[in-house]
């Protein structure tokens, strides 16, 4: 016992002794705060995983809603009882729906980055010309009727009506063939 007390006389012994009681008292402690932090982890990421499942839920919901206003709208363009028709400022078709191709007697896809003037019958040229000329000039909705034909051949009368929209300066125009309406 005397050997015992002396090694804790003894300094260097005894800040040994010490230390290693310390440092058993910390690893006691490290896992204690090891486990807690993991439980504190462990809560976190279950807290972060049902969020992103929320969003998730809402991000479908929202896909759902975006898909049916989609169909719904393409289903009003693509077969509305009028043509409509998106040129650029030179007259090109950049876009139309099925009724548009259906009155210039073509497919869609080859009416498509041709030039709507080829459409007007030489004897309305001019009035298009002037139509389209306004649509840019005046800026608001401007309307005309016409006489459409290709190679010569009379297609039919329509009346359009025209816009320019915003910042791409393209032509929003509307074509109705009003050849069954002439008496």
């Amino acid at each position: 016992m005397n050997k015992a007390k002396r090694n804790f006389t003894d300094e260097k012994v005894l800040r040994r002794n010490a230390e290693e009681l310390l440092k058993q008292k910390q690893d006691k402690m490290d896992k204690l705060v090891n486990e807690t932090d993991a439980i504190k982890l462990l809560h976190e990421l279950q807290v972060h995983q049902i969020e992103l499942e929320m969003q998730n839920e809402e991000l479908i919901r929202a896909n759902e809603t975006a898909e049916t206003a989609l169909r719904k709208y393409t289903m009003l363009y693509d077969f509305a009882p009028m043509g409509y028709f998106y040129l650029d400022p030179d007259a090109i078709i950049i876009e139309l729906n099925f009724t548009g191709a259906e009155i210039l007697g073509d497919k869609r896809f080859s009416l498509v980055n041709t030039s709507f003037r080829l459409f007007v019958t030489e004897d309305s040229r001019d009035v298009f010309d002037k139509f389209f000329s306004k649509i840019y000039t005046k800026k608001g909705k401007e309307s005309c009727e016409v006489k459409l034909g290709y190679d010569g051949s009379a297609l039919c009368t329509v009346y359009m009506e025209g816009v320019v929209t915003g910042d791409d300066k393209n032509c929003l125009l509307s074509v109705v063939d009003i050849s069954g309406f002439r008496i």
